[in-house]
């Protein structure tokens, strides 16, 4: 039978030394945590949020008691595919494609009253509002406007998207963009046949303007140009060649002499 070791024995003190020692580093180990770049955390003691989002680097929490809970704050990209009626009952589909970055000192709100993880802000935030800005948008205007100045209505749309979110302060969108726009292809036709006429007429609105110019600039030119302004302009051209003729003596209003034709 094996006789135990006394409690004061060296080897009994090692071991109780090695079991604080791996104790200690263990809590250690669970008391620190590296934020990646790109995101931050939001820590929380035994489920409520404790403090302001945690930024990248080494940060500190209580052991067994907190815990940490990352949220990506780099731009986002997420396409959402739609279709929506327009003023004149219009069914359009499109694809708004949003980019968009969580607020980091945001993160802790939103752990609290919405989202607890990355994969719920989209559907929870983003879409809702996004949806409810294009319905608005696109039901303000016809067909043939949503179609024709299409670049214009995507920067109103934008906005909006900016306006509605930023309500709520949550998120940031870095930037909105409308493609795919897809339509009926009698309405396609009909918007096709409009932008040529329209085109047509611009261009013979500029033709009649340039005619109206030319018209105003002869006319101003044939005033201007009198009996004695027309011998001038020939004294400062004339080759010494052509022969010039004496005005008969007498001769009312100051009449140039005569261009009759060239020497030999």
């Amino acid at each position: 039978m094996q006789t135990p070791r006394p409690v004061n024995d060296p080897a009994n003190t090692v071991i109780v030394l090695v079991a604080i020692v791996l104790s200690a580093l263990l809590l250690v180990g669970q008391a620190l945590f590296i934020v990646p770049a790109g995101k931050v955390a939001v820590v929380t003691t035994l489920g409520k949020v404790s403090g302001g989002s945690r930024l990248p680097g080494l940060n500190i929490k209580i052991p067994l008691i907190q815990s940490v809970n990352p949220f990506d704050v780099r731009t986002q990209v997420r396409p959402e595919e739609f279709s929506t009626l327009t003023k004149d009952l219009q069914v359009i589909e499109a694809t708004a494609t949003v980019k968009y970055a969580v607020r980091s000192e945001e993160a802790g709100r939103i752990y609290r009253t919405i989202a607890s993880n990355d994969r719920d802000i989209y559907p929870r935030i983003i879409q809702p509002s996004l949806l409810k800005a294009l319905k608005s948008v696109f039901s303000q205007y016809e067909l043939i406007t949503i179609a024709t100045e299409w670049n214009d209505i995507s920067a109103i749309v934008e906005r909006t998207v900016a306006e509605e979110l930023n309500k709520f302060d949550y998120v940031e969108v870095r930037s909105l963009d409308l493609t795919g726009l897809q339509i009926a292809k009698e309405y396609r036709a009909a918007i096709e046949q409009k932008q040529i006429a329209e085109q047509q007429l611009l261009r013979a609105q500029t033709e009649v303007k340039i005619a109206e110019q030319e018209a105003i600039r002869y006319d101003t030119l044939n005033r201007s140009l009198d009996d004695q302004v027309l011998f001038k302009l020939f004294i400062d051209k004339w080759d010494g060649r052509t022969e010039v003729v004496p005005a008969l003596p007498g001769s009312a209003g100051g009449t140039p002499p005569v261009i009759v034709g060239r020497r030999n």
